[in-house]
């Protein structure tokens, strides 16, 4: 059997959008290429002591910028912007969009949204991190210079969304609303192949991702379903539920979609609305989750449902299996 690159796949299944000329082609081949680079520079991060720690400033987020946060959001930035493809992109790396004004990309009929480096505080500790990315067409006119009303689109508007996970291997697993599909890298020769086709979450699972050490922050909702995951009943044959939790989101997400599970960041009473950017990760992987067949949901509904406000909104998430989110969802409405 025929080992299929990505390239090849992505030529394969263009013809399923019918008008873009190649451009998803275009946009999802320079992630790749961004993604090569930041994988070998993070391979080589306990190596280099230029290319770990902090910078010492915070994001727009207020978070601590790390060296390879801004090393990624400039890989990707640059690759997306060479190939003509997109008006604009918004990073949250960057306060605002990036609009790209030449003669060819001004005309573009996408913007990305991009976390270029999700959980890059673990790099020094040697865990996996992560990209995360999301197209979407355009709201205004192509005549027109790029604006905020571009990206604040709610994610039932993506046109494809995908992260890439640094681990033991690099992966690239990505949707263009046909299913989801996943990608090893092979350092050896330079190429992603498809290693996980049409990849699935298990309808239910044993696994659940939280950080407890919040639990006394959680509304009654949340606090009854982790008392419920770690229940055991002789009448209904049910062992405790195992906790996963490793604190990069990425990889949580990855693991829990390939074995099942449910990945939770609810609301706190120091952070109400959640800590996670609803642009940036939540709606990406909740498009990839619902193509996979599982589910993901905020404490007032379906994350793909929410109308954006700002660039760096936050929301609450609950993401993986769809028999598990149910379940949480009814202790939740149950609440009171």
């Amino acid at each position: 059997m025929k080992n299929i690159t990505v390239g090849e796949f992505i030529v394969d299944t263009q013809n399923n959008f019918p008008g873009s000329s190649g451009e998803l082609s275009k946009i999802l081949s320079a992630i790749k290429l961004a993604s090569k680079i930041v994988s070998h520079e993070i391979n080589k991060a306990g190596l280099a002591a230029d290319i770990i720690g902090s910078v010492g400033n915070e994001n727009v987020q207020g978070e601590e910028q790390q060296k390879l946060d801004l090393y990624a959001n400039d890989k990707f930035i640059n690759a997306l912007s060479a190939r003509g493809v997109i008006c604009g992109v918004a990073s949250e790396e960057n306060e605002s969009y990036i609009e790209f004004n030449n003669e060819v990309n001004s005309a573009a009929k996408y913007v990305v949204l991009i976390d270029p480096l999700d959980g890059s505080s673990n790099i020094d500790v040697n865990v996996s991190v992560g990209t995360i990315f999301s197209v979407f067409k355009r709201k205004t006119n192509e005549s027109e210079p790029v604006n905020i009303s571009d990206f604040l689109q709610k994610g039932d508007e993506q046109v494809a969304a995908g992260y890439i996970i640094y681990g033991s291997s690099t992966m690239l697993v990505y949707s263009t609303g046909n299913g989801v599909n996943g990608f090893t890298f092979d350092p050896g020769i330079g190429v992603f192949f498809l290693s996980h086709p049409n990849m699935k979450i298990p309808a239910s699972g044993r696994l659940y991702s939280v950080n407890e050490g919040n639990i006394n922050e959680f509304k009654d909702g949340i606090k009854k379903y982790i008392s419920y995951c770690q229940s055991e009943s002789e009448k209904d044959n049910k062992k405790p539920y195992s906790s996963r939790y490793i604190g990069s989101l990425v990889a949580d997400f990855h693991r829990n979609l390939i074995k099942g599970g449910i990945y939770m960041y609810p609301s706190t009473k120091s952070a109400p609305n959640g800590k996670l950017r609803l642009l940036y990760e939540c709606a990406p992987l909740a498009f990839i989750i619902e193509q996979a067949g599982g589910k993901a949901i905020s404490e007032s509904g379906r994350i793909m449902d929410i109308i954006p406000k700002e660039l760096h909104e936050r929301t609450p998430i609950f993401i993986g299996s769809s028999n598990m989110v149910d379940t949480l969802e009814q202790l939740m409405n149950s609440e009171g």
